[in-house]
């Protein structure tokens, strides 16, 4: 299976090496030291803003300080990429083990921006992209170190999932999951 924008639904991007092994090495030391929450199956982290998924809304009183230091670069990144207008201002570390993953859902319309940017780190898995009208479906390998962007009809029109399972069918390979923690760019609207 190849990873190229023509596998994702319209202004769906698949942006492969995004980030260096180094600069992937860095960001999980500074998630790893910081404090997880246990509030959904998997275990979660916020920057910026806290979301609340029981309400599904962000409030002026979520708002948790400016994102750290070792995120900034990233924001820097990703507005001089032309990916985001400004820089985001929220940010989520989700962490997957083996059997966990997320279910199929499009981000808090009213709460974010046009564009959502999930960075892949330390293990490969599938996304699966699902049409709400008309239920194509399309599959991507999200490789460590990666970035998949969501604008347009991929972004408001397709839900995006990983599916909970301990391996992903590859071109005809199984391949076992391991530890993944993703990273999800996103602006406050």
């Amino acid at each position: 299976m190849s990873n190229t924008s023509a596998d994702l639904p319209p202004g769906g991007f698949y942006l492969p090496s995004f980030i260096s092994s180094e600069e992937e090495a860095g960001l999980v030391s500074h998630i790893d030291a910081g404090e997880w929450s246990m509030e959904l199956k998997r275990r979660v982290q916020h920057f910026g803003y806290h979301y609340d998924y029981r309400a599904r809304t962000i409030t002026s009183d979520a708002y948790l300080g400016p994102l750290p230091g070792w995120l900034r670069h990233l924001n820097e990144r990703l507005v001089a990429k032309g990916l985001f207008a400004s820089a985001p201002d929220q940010v989520i570390a989700n962490e997957y083990q083996p059997r966990q993953g997320i279910s199929a859902h499009v981000d808090c319309v009213p709460c974010f921006d046009d564009t959502i940017v999930s960075l892949s780190l330390l293990s490969q898995c599938e996304m699966v992209f699902r049409e709400r009208r008309g239920g194509a479906k399309l599959t991507v390998v999200l490789e460590p170190c990666s970035a998949v962007v969501m604008t347009g009809a991929a972004r408001y029109e397709w839900t995006h999932e990983i599916p909970a399972r301990k391996s992903d069918g590859i071109d005809g390979i199984k391949v076992h999951r391991a530890r993944r923690v993703s990273l999800t760019f996103r602006k406050v609207v």
